[in-house]
Parts: C-alpha cells; structure tokens; sequence
C-alpha cells in the first residue's frame, strides 16, 4: 500500500503543479492577451485540438510508450503553452494551444489508467474490493489536484499586485464595463490596466517553474507500471481507434444522450463565460487584472467544497433538487448581471457572483458525470466520450464569439442554452421514470450512491 499511495500522491502532486499554472493563464487569457481576441481565441483554439486528440490519440500513446511516459510527454505540451505566453502573438499563442489541445486527453486518460490500474492490483493482492480502492486513490487525487485553482490564481494576484503603474479608473471608463460594455474603448481600457512586461515574465517564470517541476516529479519519482499490470489495460487499448471513434457517434442512437446534449455543452459555455467574459468584462475592467486571481480563487474554492458537499448529500436529496438548485442559481446570477452596473466601490459583490458560479458549476460537474454513469452504465466509454466531446464544443464556442458579441447577448445566449437544458433534461428524467418503474430499487440506489460521487476532470 505504502508504495502505491506514494505513487498515487506523486500523480497528484505532478498534477498540482501543472495545472497551478494552466488555470492561472487560463483565468488570465481574456485579460492578458486581449488584443484582436488572442486569448480568447488560443482557448477556442485549444479545446477543438483537445476534442481532436480525445478521439485517437490516448490508446495510441499509452499502447506506445505507457503510462508514466504519456503523462510526462503530455505535461511537456502545457509547458510549451506557457513558453508561448513569453511573446504572445498569432503565430506562438495558437500553434502552443494545439500542442497542448493534443496533449490534453493522454494526459486524463493515461492518469486515469495508471490510477485503475494500480488500484486494482493492490486490492488483488490484499483481497479486498477493487472499487473502493480505486475510489480512494481518485479522491486523494482530486483532494490535492482541486487546489490548483487556488495557488494559480493566488500567484498571479500576488505578483501583478506589485505593479506599480496602477492608475485610477474613471467614471467614463467605468461606464464601458459590464453587460452593455463599449467593445473598443474597454479593450483599451484593459490594454492600459496592463501589468508591466517584467512583472508577465516573472508570473510566466514561476508558471513555466511549476510545469517543470512537475514533469521531473513525474519522470524521477512515479514508477512504471509492470507490463503484467498492465495486460488487462493493453488488451483494451489493443482494439482500434476508429472503433472508439464510431462507437462515441453511434451512441447518439440513444435519444437520452441526444437531450442530454445541451446540459452537457452548457457546461463549456457557463465556464466559458466566467473565465472569458466575466474576468474581462467586470472584473478587469473594473478593478484592475490582479484582482483576477482572487475572484477565481473564490470560484475555485466554493467549486471544491460544493463538489464535495454535494456529492455526499446527493443520495438524500436526489439529483433534481440539485439541478433545480444550480437552475435557480444560475439564473439568477445572469439576471444580476446584465442588470449591474460594476463598481469598485460594490467590492464585495465582484466576489458574490463567482461564489455562487462555484456552487452551480459543482452541480453541473458532479451530476452530470453521475447522470452518464448511471443512463449508460453499459456503455460508459462511448457516453463519457460524447460527455468530453459535447462539453469541450460547448467550451469551443464560448470561446469563439467571445470577442465577437457583447457581453449581453452572451447572457441571454447562456440563459437560453440553460433553458433548453433544463427542459431536455427534464424529458430524460421522464424517459427514466417510464422506464424504471419496474426496475429493483436496491440496485438502482446503489448505483447512483456510486456515481455521483464522481468529481469533474
């Protein structure tokens, strides 16, 4: 046990450090690189290259090289995105953003096998159940991973707090942010709230740092799994990639996965639009950049404990009441918005809204994962595809009109998405509740006690 925690622990920590500082450039993108919609468009960029890459390239380089060596390659691609934020510009920003689209899937997925794999010998070996030691290694995982998005941002803020070219923001610069935000002049505006070139180069330092130190992590201290742990693993891997890739479009015959759709591309869209919009259009244009870190901080925070919260209660209170929640939240928040006019002097409120944005996200990211694994527990890989799939589309477009509309048909554009998730979603639950009436009750609660447990990726 003590070898196999120390190896999921060097796992967890690899991916600390990394995406320490992916979610911190992340948060950033919309703000830092702004002109002509650079960062924006390097995030679209990115999730089309990761829904490419999720489609063959994971069983081909775990086949090739395994899981230690896939990880360590696939965090060598998040690094280059980093080097490519050192001179940011059409022709480093988005060529980085496919490299690290490219490596994205591996990655997950070859964490994901080293994690089962690894679980599963050592419950073979001590006699015990598979499934819970496998759940316990994913939630020491997620218990140190999910903190990344507090120490990237927390950096970030705490470096660029040290400019000392922070100018006051007027009232007439004011009046441009916002839902009904002047396109032209809040660009400029956040052109002027810029941090200095030092102070980028030494956030991008410390963020390339990390990702380096979590490669050697990976490379010095996680072991190779031994190829008789792996045969299971292999045997799976060793089926063809456009078999998984028309298993993944011939599980839309399903007309569950079909309605489901919207819920799941809502997903991109609604973190779409804080990362993209809300850090941009409000909280940039308003307070400054480095108080980006901080408001995504919250996010981060209230996402983790919500996520955890409601994977716990979800097995008294049902997923519906926790649908209805993040529904009632969500809308709420977008209402609130494109009525706010944003002000320093309403400081706290720039911190309510990401708060509560935490707590729908936390629905939105445990229920939905538990709602696929229950609907297709006989076809898990093919769901989970279409889930990865639907959501990184969702993130694709979010991204890719950002710079193109203003920040009040995106609200309105995320409330009718929300709506029309809701009301497909709805009808599964009615397919659901026809069809299973006469299933046994016992097994169906145990599968959802199972599932929704599950945290976001």
């Amino acid at each position: 046990m003590e070898r196999n925690l120390k190896n999921v622990l060097v796992i967890s920590f690899g991916f600390l450090f990394l995406f320490t500082a992916y979610g911190g450039l992340q948060s950033l993108q919309s703000s830092l690189n702004s002109e002509e919609g650079l960062g924006v468009a390097s995030l679209s960029v990115l999730y089309a290259a990761l829904i490419l890459s999720s489609m063959f390239l994971p069983p081909i380089l775990i086949k090739k090289l395994g899981c230690k060596w896939t990880i360590a390659i696939s965090m060598c691609c998040y690094i280059a995105f980093s080097l490519g934020n050192f001179y940011a510009s059409w022709y480093t920003l988005i060529p980085t953003s496919v490299i690290l689209g490219l490596g994205g899937a591996p990655l997950w997925s070859a964490k994901c096998t080293y994690l089962t794999i690894a679980g599963t010998s050592y419950a073979e070996k001590e006699g015990k159940n598979a499934k819970d030691i496998i759940n316990q290694y994913f939630g020491v995982f997620f218990l140190v991973f999910q903190s990344s998005g507090i120490w990237g941002n927390l950096i970030s803020s705490l470096i660029f707090s040290q400019s000392s070219t922070k100018e006051e923001i007027s009232e007439e610069d004011l009046a441009c942010c916002g839902a009904y935000n002047c396109l032209t002049d809040s660009t400029n505006s956040t052109e002027s709230a810029k941090p200095s070139n030092s102070l980028i180069y030494t956030l991008l330092g410390v963020y390339t740092a990390s990702g380096v130190l979590a490669v050697l992590l990976i490379i010095i201290f996680l072991d190779q799994i031994k190829s008789d742990q792996a045969e299971t693993e292999k045997e799976k891997l060793e089926t063809p990639f456009w078999s998984t890739f028309l298993a993944t479009f011939q599980h839309l015959k399903d007309k569950r996965q079909c309605l489901l759709i919207p819920l799941t591309m809502y997903s991109g869209f609604e973190q779409g639009f804080l990362s993209g919009d809300y850090t941009k259009a409000y909280v940039t244009c308003a307070l400054g950049i480095h108080y980006v870190g901080y408001v995504m901080i919250c996010f981060a925070a209230v996402n983790s404990l919500c996520s955890l919260l409601f994977g716990k209660i979800s097995q008294f209170t049902g997923r519906k009441l926790l649908f209805a929640l993040a529904t009632i939240t969500n809308t709420a928040c977008i209402i609130a918005l494109l009525l706010w006019k944003p002000h320093p002097k309403q400081f706290s409120v720039f911190f309510v809204f990401p708060a509560l944005w935490g707590l729908s996200d936390a629905v939105w990211q445990t229920q939905t994962n538990g709602l696929y694994g229950i609907l297709f527990e006989k076809h898990k890989e093919a769901a989970f595809a279409n889930y990865r799939l639907w959501e990184s589309l969702g993130f694709v477009i979010a991204f890719g009109y950002s710079t193109k509309l203003q920040v009040y048909i995106k609200l309105y554009i995320l409330l009718s998405v929300l709506v029309l998730s809701m009301v497909t979603y709805g009808a599964v639950e009615c397919i659901e509740a026809k069809s299973s009436r006469g299933a046994p009750t016992a097994t169906k609660k145990e599968n959802e006690r199972a599932l929704t447990q599950e945290t976001h990726m």
